[in-house]
């Protein structure tokens, strides 16, 4: 046993570049992990300067001096900050404070519903089954209700926080964005010199999260948007609230788009019964789902490296899990990450004996 482990880490671990990427990979991780709330601020500052930095190269591109670039991106970020907070934020903290309001009345007509489902369907289904399914809900409701007060009680302290994020996270933006080659030249600085193995697999990878945040972004901004307009369009209630919920539904792959169907029906049921607008809705909630992810997605991660569905549905589960949201955010380009190192480690190849 020990001579196999003694090959395994001779064939895997012989080159001290791939030893010293394995560190520095395993100090990231437990940094992540350790102090992930603490670095949050930061990590939402990064994701942002990675969206910008295009537009800022391109400008660098057309002759536009680097302070006057950074400068214009700058200003442009904080006017859409401030469209959010000031036109975005308040009209979905509206429609949420409404349909807390309505949720009694959508209960009392499920449960009236659920009711008259004996007469409907006799022999199908029974008086006993009703009363015990309206139970069940009520205690879930009742459940439900507690844990939304301690919910929202516990949640006053993240009001601080918000203020933190909208204080540091553009302060921290803008330095990213104007000091880039300075920190990137101090990060260099600290690593080895003899670092073939690792600029391999940096060079990937910053190429594929920066092609990844700004598709994702750009993929919640146009299936958020065109589902806005749909709804409005429709008459659908709460279409502010269901928009936003059906653009952040793309960060989960595949889970995201499922789960958020359920209160896009819910809403459309409560609000037309089974009538043809609510068949409608379905068929173009559908139409907006599956061109997402058979025009909107390939043209936009053309580049990124092909995932099998079981490996990223893994990938959301497993990083979700440790890091949260930005874990859920950033699961395909851990993966890839993964998948790079595997692909770049050297190995060593015994010689065949005899």
């Amino acid at each position: 046993m020990l001579k196999v482990i003694k090959e395994w880490l001779h064939s895997y671990l012989s080159d001290q570049e791939a030893v010293v990427l394995l560190l520095i990979l395993l100090a990231g991780f437990v940094v992540i992990l350790t102090m992930g709330t603490m670095l949050a601020p930061a990590l939402a500052a990064l994701v942002v300067a990675f969206l910008l930095q295009g537009v800022v190269s391109w400008l660098e591109q057309h002759r536009v001096g680097h302070i006057l670039a950074v400068t214009l991106v700058f200003s442009g970020f904080l006017a859409l900050l401030l469209l959010v907070i000031l036109v975005v934020i308040p009209l979905v903290w509206q429609q949420v404070t409404h349909l807390l309001n309505a949720t009694p009345g959508m209960v009392r007509e499920g449960q009236a519903l659920l009711v008259s489902l004996p007469e409907l369907f006799p022999g199908f289904v029974s008086e006993q089954q009703v009363t015990l399914l309206v139970a069940t809900i009520n205690k879930h409701l009742a459940d439900f209700g507690q844990w939304a007060l301690s919910f929202s009680l516990s949640k006053i302290p993240s009001a601080v926080a918000l203020l933190v994020y909208l204080i540091l996270v553009p302060i921290l933006v803008f330095f990213f964005l104007k000091d880039k080659d300075m920190l990137l030249h101090w990060v260099g600085s600290i690593l080895p010199r003899r670092r073939r193995l690792i600029d391999q697999v940096a060079s990937e990878m910053n190429e594929q999260i920066a092609n990844y945040i700004r598709g994702k972004v750009i993929e919640i901004a146009i299936v958020g948007g065109v589902s806005y307009l749909v709804f409005a369009i429709m008459g659908l209630s709460y279409s502010a609230l269901l928009a936003v919920l059906v653009g952040f539904s793309v960060v989960v792959p595949y889970i995201g788009a499922t789960i958020v169907t359920i209160p896009v029906a819910l809403i459309g049921f409560f609000q037309w019964g089974l009538d043809d607008q609510f068949a409608v809705l379905l068929v173009a909630y559908g139409v907006i789902q599956a061109l997402d992810g058979n025009v909107l997605v390939p043209l936009l991660f053309s580049e990124a490296v092909n995932l099998h569905p079981v490996a990223i549905i893994l990938a959301v589960l497993v990083f979700g899990g440790l890091c949260g949201f930005w874990g859920v955010f950033f699961a395909i380009p851990l993966a890839t990450l993964f998948k790079a190192v595997m692909t770049a480690w050297p190995t060593v190849v015994e010689p065949e004996s005899g």
